[in-house]
């Protein structure tokens, strides 16, 4: 059950900052492109392109630590 708490708390937290970064940069234009290996993106703001990195990296370690808050839980 603490588990379900944590990742609820974490999706309502993730979303309402990605929510907060789009309302921020309505009025934004400095725009750029990401280049990956085969194809190129639309145009988009860079704050957005930071801001989602950041939110995304912020996503993929807070579940990197629930999975280890989860394997010490079940060991004990």
């Amino acid at each position: 059950m603490n588990l379900l708490k944590k990742t609820t708390y974490l999706i309502l937290f993730h979303s309402s900052l990605f929510i907060l970064l789009i309302v921020g940069l309505q009025n934004n234009e400095k725009t750029s492109k990401v280049n990956f290996i085969i194809n190129e993106t639309v145009k988009l703001p860079i704050g957005f392109i930071c801001g989602a990195s950041f939110i995304g990296g912020s996503i993929a370690g807070s579940f990197l630590s629930l999975k280890k808050i989860n394997k010490k839980e079940l060991s004990s």
